[in-house]
């Protein structure tokens, strides 16, 4: 007899790397992919929840002393992160009239469109959670400890996206 409670976290790893790989094939912008996708095992996530806890101690934000200890509830989290690389567009959705003057004032200001390829990636990893019935959210919160915390290099924004299979998903009607 198979037992649900034990394939659930086999079955979360399993539906953590289709998302990866929907992650990996949503449009992007030029066809350049700058993506960093990652999946946090244990070990990371509770990195992450100190990282947390050590922003919560920086700055007061009640948030993120309660997302220190949300994620605990996740046995994985899956991690997409954007490289910081102008696509040569001159479009000037950054706010300078081109990638080149952007560049010369700072190499961190992140392009438009690194940004819209992250947010098209997290949509079509959701999507994926989703149909197969697995509970997520979406965390800014634990994706900029992630990279404070040095677990995507070299990228400047990164969205967690927590995950569970359990009887009330634990990610929502928090406090």
């Amino acid at each position: 007899m198979i037992k649900e409670e034990d394939i659930n976290k086999e079955y979360i790893l399993s539906v953590a790397k289709a998302m990866a790989v929907a992650a990996r094939t949503a449009p992007k912008a030029r066809g350049i992919d700058n993506l960093l996708i990652r999946i946090l095992e244990k070990e990371e996530i509770e990195k992450v929840s100190e990282r947390l806890k050590k922003d919560y101690e920086e700055t007061g934000q009640e948030f993120l002393l309660r997302d220190s200890e949300n994620i605990l509830s996740a046995p994985y989290i899956l991690l997409i992160a954007t490289r910081t690389m102008p696509l040569g567009l001159d479009c000037g959705y950054c706010g300078f009239p081109t990638c080149e003057a952007k560049t010369q004032c700072s190499k961190n200001i992140p392009c438009f469109f690194n940004s819209e390829d992250l947010g098209l990636a997290v949509g079509s990893a959701c999507s994926v959670c989703a149909d197969h019935r697995i509970d997520s959210r979406v965390m800014f919160s634990a994706g900029n400890a992630s990279i404070k915390a040095g677990l995507v290099e070299d990228c400047l924004q990164c969205l967690a996206i927590s995950l569970s299979a359990t009887s009330k998903n634990p990610f929502f009607d928090r406090k």
